[in-house]
């Protein structure tokens, strides 16, 4: 039994660490339509998400890409949090396919844990909204200006897996879902 020990445990450690380069390096080589190329990019660590961005320092924006798996009848959203660490007090962007058959995207605001979901101005500019699905993927694009001036934000992210109505589900209450948040530096 011992001697099995020390092949299986050389194993585990090979696939975690094949693994954890495999995912470092996904956002950095994926390549967009419309020959979009983003300076930056992290692969968040849930929901199998990541962020890619461009920071522009003159005109205080950046102009981001948020992408995650997704099936054509769920939702994904990606936001910032200028006040707070949480989902409620968010801006978010949210994407999904209308029942016309349209991918939309549009800015909203998480006021509370059972928020409207409907379109609205956030507290910051937000422009050039859109969205497409690639690969069974979700792709959020936008440009934002960077709210207080600042670089460092704490920024949200979901996806749901039902829209009725023409308005996102409720997303589950456990496992990634509630741990999809975290810090993001512009800088």
């Amino acid at each position: 039994m011992a001697s099995q020990l020390k092949f299986v445990l050389p194993l585990s450690i090979l696939a975690i660490s094949f693994s954890y380069i495999c995912n470092a390096d996904s956002c950095s080589s994926h390549t967009f339509s419309d020959n979009r190329v983003y300076s930056s990019c992290t692969d968040l660590p849930h929901l199998g998400a990541a962020l890619h961005y461009n920071q522009s320092i003159s005109a205080n924006s950046i102009d981001i890409a948020f992408r995650a798996p997704q099936s054509s009848f769920g939702w994904v959203a990606w936001g910032l949090n200028p006040k707070g660490s949480s989902m409620v007090g968010s801006q978010v962007l949210v994407a999904f396919f209308h029942s016309n058959g349209s991918l939309v995207a549009y800015p909203t605001q998480l006021d509370s844990y059972s928020p409207s979901m409907a379109p609205g101005d956030l507290t910051f500019p937000v422009s050039l909204v859109s969205a497409e699905y690639v690969k069974k993927e979700m792709i959020i694009y936008a440009t934002l200006g960077l709210p207080d001036a600042k670089t460092k934000y704490n920024h949200v992210w979901q996806a749901g897996s039902t829209v009725t109505g023409d308005v996102p589900g409720v997303h589950p209450t456990s496992g990634e879902n509630v741990l999809s948040k975290g810090t993001v530096d512009f800088q």
